[in-house]
């Protein structure tokens, strides 16, 4: 969750821009087996973290808007590759934990409240999505999320809350695809 620190949002939250469309493109990881349409070129970060089933590397592909005015401030995919015993796609009731304890960690880690949370599915695979108020209700993070085998996958997009309602956070999020 330590990206979320890398944007810093003013106490004042700015007006709408006028939205262009930009020229998006299909970014691949054939490393992390997905694609996603981006309005920018990623930047790449891993580390490695520790979770109760031991250090896991954790992989990180965002972009940042260059501009504080854009619809959406940050874009982003995670994945995390679990010990096949850790967690499963196939694993209905561990999954149920699974998510939850997965939210419950995202809402606190930036001191937000959870709006809501759905359950969602990519291809056979099983998902979530949730969106958190943060910042005294100021910023909107939206995540989509699914546990693919035993790899989880995290997609993000994060603005000022007037900004919730874009478009480009739709593309972005329903773009994301396996690779086969």
């Amino acid at each position: 969750m330590a990206v979320f620190s890398m944007i810093a949002l003013n106490a004042a939250t700015p007006e709408p821009p006028v939205v262009q469309e930009s020229s998006w493109e299909e970014f691949k990881s054939y490393e992390g087996k997905f694609r996603i349409l981006t309005p920018g070129p990623f930047r790449v970060k891993t580390d490695t973290i520790e979770t109760q089933v031991g250090p896991v590397a954790h992989h990180t592909f965002f972009y940042q808007a260059p501009e504080k005015q854009a619809e959406n401030l940050i874009y982003m995919v995670s994945y995390y590759d679990y010990p096949p015993a850790a967690v499963h796609s196939d694993s209905t009731e561990l999954l149920k934990e699974f998510f939850s304890a997965t939210i419950s960690a995202a809402v606190n880690s930036v001191r937000g409240d959870l709006v809501y949370a759905d359950d969602i599915r990519l291809d056979r695979y099983p998902g979530k999505l949730w969106r958190i108020h943060y910042l005294d209700g100021k910023a909107v993070i939206k995540t989509k999320a699914f546990v693919v085998g035993s790899r989880y996958y995290s997609v993000q997009t994060i603005m000022y809350r007037n900004m919730s309602l874009n478009s480009a956070s739709e593309k972005f999020l329903d773009s994301f695809r396996l690779l086969n």
